[in-house]
């Protein structure tokens, strides 16, 4: 990529599966292209969103909460600590729009992250891995489960399952320790305590409805979420697989 100088700059991309050292932390993996930030506004189906984020410049404050002046529409399903702050790969858009020539806002900011993040995707990050942005420190959590306000945002019927099925659905983090981070702020990669479970590989077991019980243990070891463990230990106990069209297209809405 070409940094705001003009100069070539070239991330140190770090296999899923590599072990951290001394080396690989002074390197960084990522940078954040834009920060964004937003309040709810009224939204499709009466509903309020926050998902318009407009990107900010200078550093701003991260608590365990998430970024000063950012904040959630809907807060049962979004924000708290395990989703403090949004990511999203800016390469992902370039693939979209060549799928999706038609769909609505589909540029930075278009899935209402707070990171607008260059050098990583789901494939590279882990669940667990911790960040050093800025003066701040983070956590991966989990990944994202989009619903059905996406199909709204993009115009596009059936964009939440969409997203889904293509793994291409960012992630959240948790908020380790306060700080301030700032656009061009590049990311250091502290630790990774599950080198086998990338972000990419707990999406798909979502994805594929997979319930095989060792499967199901295995991914249980995780510091998951509340809501995460709950979903793949009932796929455990029942063997079945939850229910996703309320998320995915609300009110019963199917796409046709």
């Amino acid at each position: 990529m070409i940094d705001s100088k003009g100069s070539l700059k070239v991330f140190f991309r770090l296999p899923f599966n590599a072990v951290i050292n001394k080396e690989s932390i002074m390197t960084p993996i990522a940078q954040i292209r834009q920060i964004r930030i937003g309040q709810p506004e009224n939204f499709a189906r009466n509903q309020q969103s926050a998902i318009n984020k407009q990107p900010v410049s200078g550093k701003i404050a991260v608590t365990p909460s998430g970024l000063a002046g950012d904040s959630v529409g809907d807060p049962r399903f979004h924000g708290g600590a395990d989703k403090a702050v949004h990511v999203y790969a800016l390469h992902h858009y370039d693939t979209w729009r060549r799928e999706l020539p038609a769909a609505q806002n589909m540029h930075a900011g278009g899935f209402g992250e707070n990171f607008c993040l260059d050098g990583a995707d789901e494939h590279s990050v882990c669940i667990g891995d911790e960040w050093q942005i800025g003066t701040a420190r983070f956590a991966v959590s989990q990944g994202r489960q989009p619903c059905w306000k996406l199909n709204e945002r993009f115009g596009i019927a059936d964009m939440s399952l969409r997203v889904q099925q293509s793994l291409r659905c960012g992630w959240y983090l948790r908020v380790l320790a306060a700080g301030e981070v700032a656009s061009g702020d590049e990311v250091f990669l502290l630790s990774r305590p599950f080198l086998e479970w990338s972000v990419a590989r707990v999406l798909a077991l979502i994805d594929s409805r997979c319930c095989d019980a060792d499967e199901m243990r295995a991914v249980l070891r995780l510091p998951l979420p509340e809501s995460w463990a709950r979903l793949f230990a009932r796929r455990l106990e029942t063997g079945g697989c939850e229910d996703w069209d309320r998320r995915l297209f609300g009110d019963g809405k199917k796409a046709a």
